[in-house]
């Protein structure tokens, strides 16, 4: 059986942020319609948990959690790793190059919520909630 692991975020990362329930069962929908088994890791603790279950998986869906050379060795039928957000700065390329694993992010993903913030700071700024100065008793 071939193996799709999502893997949200380690609990002991600074942010602990799950995929989201729908997001989960969307993915999960889709994974095994197409006669794939999709695995999720959640709060494994310790990198000795990723390692061992990464070994049998062709790709992997992350969002924080780091895919160093370590988890690469580990997952020998890997050909994928997405990363659920922009950048890659937590995937090894040059790892991920030498064995021949596919790494992709989802650019833009984000992009509503970073257009809320904006647009609320946009606010905060014209009703002059903060300027600068520290806050006085």
């Amino acid at each position: 059986m071939v193996n799709l692991f999502l893997i949200p975020l380690n609990h002991e990362s600074i942010s602990c942020k799950p995929f989201a329930k729908v997001a989960v069962d969307g993915i999960r929908k889709e994974i095994e319609a197409a006669g794939y088994e999709l695995a999720l890791l959640e709060k494994y603790g310790d990198k000795a948990k990723l390692l061992e279950a990464v070994k049998d998986a062709n790709a992997i869906i992350i969002r924080s959690d780091i895919i160093d050379a370590e988890v690469l060795d580990a997952a020998k039928e890997l050909k994928i790793v997405v990363r659920a957000g922009a950048g890659y700065d937590n995937v090894d390329l040059d790892a991920a190059t030498a064995h021949n694993v596919c790494v992709m992010n989802t650019p833009g993903q984000n992009s509503n919520a970073v257009a809320e913030l904006a647009f609320g700071l946009m606010v905060m700024a014209v009703r002059n909630l903060y300027n600068g100065t520290p806050v006085r008793s």
